[in-house]
């Protein structure tokens, strides 16, 4: 059996290639939209893809298996499951529990695991060439390393109402399938650390059934605990992303085909400036230090690392165009990244800001030690901390409002203009990101904690609690 696990670490996201070597098949589980990947392991490997699948309607990538079925011809064997509101609205070979896929020597068990969303699937797989025993479990979203599948994003990013506890409570009955199956089975998921599809998943990318029953929190509770288990997955959950609630649409239903990376122009002076005054949203994707010396007014920071495109995702519309400052080596890393979450409306990227002629903004900092001495518990000074919820409650500095980076736009309306105003997260990035959008929308007396909650806690400074 050929195996291999591809990990895209800019949304913590999983997917598989799967190979039976004696028939050159192979299956690719959960794919990215940039196929190139899987083409090229299954070239290396003399093997043919002739099988697609997913675990479930993704919220937080586009799925790349319309791309793959394109370019291959390969058959898409998608979820039937969830009732009639759960279907993929285009065509496939629709997956029922028990459902079995042969792919050479190898077979993948269908498990309807629904939880996380009603439709979710899991796949048991047996390589019978080498046991009639199961080895490997691709659970999706439903069971991480260490956490479980979130069952509330439904709700909180798709807006559809009454679905998180009968969710939670799905989620409950689903992990007693999970717990009859044998412990030495390896579980392979969807997603690890940094993913928002749940809010404790571990760094290693693979465990076992056993490990996970002696060690994942969602595995402790008994069977008359399924209240407590409810209340506990549902708290303290992390803010989804807002496009999640466009990659759930686009996933389910007929989109436009991307199956090469795009290739977007570097935009002469002329056109940039044509394209700026016309109101083009800039993401300016230089690192914070250098975009705090000096950038253009009305410019978004959005850094291209590793979180480029879940931050990208929280400050685009699918419907604008928008341009990148950004250097000609970054522009490929970034398009991946762009079209992994279908932000396909790239109209070009400039270099220099400098040769704009603009006059350029500066962002204004302070210190911890003047932070402490001067404007901690101060009433005539905003202290905003743009951190989620969660790391707000675990501590947080006194007298500061809690508005988080994401959502920012949409809360202008808790921060007076009329007052000075400190911004601050965890390390710099976000605060960097939301002094942007603050800027944007016409505050002046601002300025950044750049040190953040890292500096502080580190130095022993007090923190409040809400517990």
């Amino acid at each position: 059996m050929f195996f291999q696990h591809v990990y895209d670490e800019t949304l913590a996201q999983g997917s598989y290639v799967i190979g039976c070597q004696q028939n050159g098949e192979a299956i690719v589980i959960d794919a990215k939209r940039d196929i190139d990947t899987y083409l090229e392991i299954a070239k290396k490997n003399n093997l043919k893809i002739t099988k697609i699948t997913e675990t479930h309607i993704h919220a937080d990538f586009l799925c790349g298996s319309r791309e793959l079925a394109e370019v291959t011809g390969a058959e898409m064997l998608l979820s039937n499951e969830g009732g009639k509101d759960w279907q993929y609205e285009f065509q496939h070979t629709g997956l029922k529990d028990g459902s079995v896929i042969k792919l050479g020597n190898i077979s993948l068990k269908v498990m309807h695991t629904p939880g996380h969303t009603p439709e979710s699937i899991s796949f048991l797989l047996t390589d019978h060439a080498a046991s009639e025993h199961p080895s490997m479990f691709f659970s999706g979203d439903f069971v991480f390393v260490g956490d479980i599948g979130r069952p509330d994003l439904l709700e909180k990013a798709a807006g559809i109402k009454n679905t998180m506890e009968s969710g939670a409570r799905d989620m409950f009955n689903s992990l007693k399938k999970f717990k009859a199956l044998p412990d030495y089975v390896q579980l392979w998921p969807a997603h690890g650390a940094g993913s928002a599809c749940g809010k404790a998943l571990g760094a290693v990318p693979s465990s076992t059934i056993g490990y996970e029953k002696l060690t994942n929190w969602a595995l402790r509770f008994k069977d008359n605990e399924e209240d407590e288990f409810v209340k506990t997955l549902l708290m303290d959950q992390p803010e989804p992303p807002k496009y999640f609630a466009m990659m759930k649409l686009l996933n389910k239903t007929e989109r436009p085909i991307l199956t090469e990376v795009p290739k977007p122009a570097e935009l002469t002076k002329e056109q940039f400036l044509k394209a700026y005054k016309e109101g083009v949203k800039i993401l300016d994707t230089r690192e914070k230090e250098d975009f705090a010396k000096g950038f253009i007014p009305g410019s978004y920071n959005i850094t291209g690392n590793k979180s480029f495109s879940t931050w990208a995702g929280w400050f685009l519309d699918y419907k604008e165009d928008f341009i990148l400052i950004a250097n000609e080596n970054q522009i490929e890393d970034l398009s991946r990244k762009l079209m992994r979450i279908g932000l396909d409306n790239l109209a070009g990227y400039f270099k220099d800001i400098k040769e704009t002629g603009l006059n350029l903004n500066q962002v204004e900092t302070v210190g911890m030690d003047e932070l402490k001495n001067k404007y901690v518990n101060n009433p005539e000074i905003q202290i905003v901390d743009v951190r989620g919820a969660a790391e707000f409650k675990a501590g947080h500095l006194a007298g500061s409002t809690n508005v988080f980076v994401g959502s920012l736009p949409d809360q202008l309306e808790k921060i007076s203009k009329d007052k000075p105003l400190i911004v601050h997260c965890l390390s710099g990035a976000r605060a960097s990101i939301a002094n942007s959008v603050l800027q944007k929308a016409g505050f002046s007396n601002l300025r950044n904690y750049v040190g953040g909650m890292q500096e502080w806690t580190m130095a022993g400074n007090p923190v409040v609690k809400e517990i």
